[in-house]
């Protein structure tokens, strides 16, 4: 497979011919995400042909890359300028993708500190349904025509369009990191981190795996070991994060459906059956169960957070629309799709 290959064309092309026979299509890049959502059927669309990095300025802290570029490609050139992607993007495969990981939007341990995949997307080129490649956004804060259109990409799992380049904000990467388990209970965790929350120290992850809390702290080198003798709790290496981001903690290898929630941080602990791992200091709560998903999804609404199935082959695998969230969703969706060719269905049955 090239390096480095300009794809659009030949896109355009199968989305025009997609078009012309109302084929649908299933948007992919190497299916590390494949499992989330509802199934899909369609002609395969793979994007991983369309992939290279097209610019990188260390200096103004913006990557534009190809949407078929795999996510190990641009961590490497960042790390090589000692810099990195702030929302910290799970890849949940080898071969993961730029443009898998905006459409998926999902992030890792950082988000709550340093934002979400969505707020670091500054531009894309998309094809639309119309057969047409156009630009949304720019390579800088300050340029917002049609910034918002380019955020909605985000998490919009190919249902809008079809992602062909995607330029993001970069950030340097912190001077130290440090991480720290500490034996307390969840409920406790919970507590303390409400009152944390509240205090400049620079933690920039937090999760509670059942047993103890683990904390990253991440700055200069003054604030963190500041931090760290205030907070106490051992030393522990910084590989928990990696295997919290990819799932490969021993509490995701359990029994049962996982599910994931995202909560407001003052949620306290979830009366649900089932084994549970908190993270983003308690906004996002992973959970093992058996019980069925709709009082998962009323439990999580009722928090006023909404929640979501992992595994694969679920009906409602996203958490149900109001009816007026549920009309806006359709009229995105003509608007921009209006024959309804990419991934029809993925995120809801109505769209």
């Amino acid at each position: 497979m090239p390096h480095d290959f300009d794809a659009s064309a030949a896109l355009l092309e199968q989305v025009n011919h997609a078009l012309d026979s109302a084929t649908p299509l299933r948007i992919q890049g190497s299916g590390s995400k494949a499992h989330l959502g509802r199934a899909t059927t369609g002609e395969v669309l793979d994007t991983r042909l369309h992939r290279g990095i097209v610019s990188y300025d260390p200096t103004e802290l913006v990557l534009t890359a190809r949407a078929g570029t795999p996510l190990a490609e641009i961590e490497a050139a960042l790390e090589a300028n000692h810099q990195m992607l702030p929302c910290e993007p799970p890849h949940l495969g080898p071969g993961a993708t730029l443009g898998g990981m905006v459409a998926a939007g999902l992030s890792g341990p950082r988000r709550p500190w340093a934002g979400s995949v969505r707020d670091q997307v500054l531009g894309t080129r998309v094809i639309t349904g119309q057969g047409k490649l156009l630009r949304f956004g720019g390579e800088v804060m300050k340029n917002v025509a049609g910034y918002d259109l380019s955020r909605l990409m985000a998490g919009s799992f190919g249902c809008l369009g079809l992602l062909t380049e995607v330029s993001i904000k970069v950030l340097p990467k912190p001077r130290q990191v440090l991480s720290l388990r500490l034996e307390v209970d969840a409920l406790r965790a919970l507590n303390t981190l409400a009152e944390w929350g509240q205090q400049p120290l620079p933690i920039s992850a937090a999760s509670h795996d059942g047993a103890a809390l683990h904390l990253r702290l991440e700055g200069g080198e003054g604030s963190v070991q500041a931090a760290r003798q205030r907070l106490g709790g051992e030393e522990i290496d910084t590989a928990y994060w990696h295997a919290l981001r990819e799932q490969r903690l021993p509490f995701f290898a359990g029994s049962g459906t996982l599910w994931r929630l995202s909560l407001p941080t003052n949620s306290g602990l979830l009366d649900l059956p089932g084994q549970q791992l908190i993270d983003w200091g308690g906004a996002q709560r992973w959970l093992k169960t058996d019980a069925d998903g709709a009082l998962i999804q009323r439990t999580a609404a009722r928090l006023g957070g909404h929640a979501t199935c992992f595994a694969a082959g679920h009906a409602k695998p996203f958490q149900p629309l109001a009816a007026a969230l549920l009309r806006y969703q359709r009229q995105l969706k003509n608007q921009l799709d209006p024959q309804g060719i990419f991934n029809p269905g993925r995120m809801y049955a109505e769209v």
